[in-house]
């Protein structure tokens, strides 16, 4: 069975995922959703139809499943729509720009019966299923300590788009959560935030520039530091090779620390000591093969599995609304200069 999906949205997320469809065995790009003239310029570089608006391609040509990667502002209408349609989504990364819109999500497929999944493709690369093999077989021992960079400069054309600029967006929403969540998926679950933001530099409606301490449940922590108006290696999309937009370097942005030894990624070199623990012993790095594929390909494929009833989805709307959690707690620390205590209520992050 070939799984029809359409896209909604035609910016550069969009464009990858059009290309990502295109690519993926038993999946075909069945149209493009896009208000304005981009749309049908990639529509017909894809030879698909082109519509102005979900409501158009749901009453003339559904198709089995919608990959919404509309602004983050409209995410909760696109995925209600979808919903009331009965047609599974791929919702990109955050849900909402708010606690209570990703719930809303979250309890609208719920009670339908609609599988959503949420746009963190980097859980698809084989790399990271490498490193967390790692960690999860006990390589590394008890994990103490992690640090986690995503510094990058976005020129200033990027922010042409009105809605980069204004709450909802920013670096902590656009690029922190997939952080988030690969931090997560490695490290357990969040339960204490305290955060710092500034705008100094662009003065935008968002942030530029954040740092982050994390608490893990079983007593990890992390510093994780991010800044869109830094240039510099260390972020995953110039480390990691997934994106060929990105210039690739033969840095880390990641490096997780434990009792037995130590991770570096995206290189995936184990550092340990070959006999005895001790900073005075020899250490030596072992690294690790891993298969290359695109994520985003990865992903597709996973969701047209998902679409057909055969798996279930590797990064649910659930999972999402976890990562988007803890990133509201970001922002309710960075904005009140206290901790968040994430143990205590789901939604304390949404608080004013």
């Amino acid at each position: 069975m070939t799984v029809r999906i359409a896209i909604a949205g035609a910016g550069l997320i969009g464009r990858r995922h059009a290309e990502a469809v295109s690519a993926a065995n038993g999946v075909s790009l069945a149209a493009i959703v896009d208000p304005g003239d981009v749309g049908a310029e990639v529509a017909m570089r894809h030879s698909v139809p082109h519509l102005r608006s979900l409501t158009d391609l749901i009453e003339t040509a559904p198709p089995d499943g919608v990959i919404l990667a509309t602004p983050n502002q409209v995410h909760v209408d696109n995925a209600l729509e979808c919903i009331a349609a009965g047609l599974p989504a791929l919702i990109e990364k955050p849900l909402a720009v708010d606690i209570h819109g990703a719930e809303r999500i979250v309890s609208a497929g719920d009670a339908a019966g609609i599988p959503l999944l949420t746009g963190h493709h980097r859980r698809h690369n084989p790399l990271i299923a490498r490193a967390k093999a790692v960690i999860s077989d006990g390589t590394l021992g008890r994990i103490a300590a992690v640090q986690a960079s995503t510094w990058f400069y976005k020129p200033d054309d990027y922010f042409n788009v009105d809605w980069r600029r204004r709450k909802g967006a920013g670096p902590v929403y656009i690029n922190l959560i997939h952080d988030i969540d690969l931090l997560r998926h490695f490290c357990g679950e969040v339960t204490t935030v305290h955060a710092m933001e500034s705008k100094a530099i662009r003065d935008n409606e968002v942030e530029d520039t954040a740092v982050i301490l994390l608490r893990f449940a079983d007593g990890a922590l992390a510093t994780v530091n991010v800044s869109d108006t830094v240039v510099a290696p260390w972020s995953w999309e110039l480390t990691a090779r997934e994106n060929p937009a990105y210039p690739a370097t033969s840095e880390n942005c990641y490096l997780i620390g434990g009792t037995h030894g130590a991770l570096s990624l995206p290189n995936l070199s184990v550092w340990t000591n070959p006999d005895r623990r001790s900073w005075w012993e020899p250490i030596s790095a072992t690294k690790l093969i891993f298969d290359f594929e695109d994520p985003l390909i990865r992903q597709v494929r996973q969701f047209a599995a998902v679409i057909r009833g055969d798996e279930d989805p590797l990064v649910s709307a659930a999972e999402g609304l976890r990562n988007q959690q803890v990133i509201e707690a970001v922002k309710l620390s960075a904005a009140t200069g206290q901790s968040v205590d994430l143990t205590t209520t789901h939604t304390a992050a949404s608080k004013p």
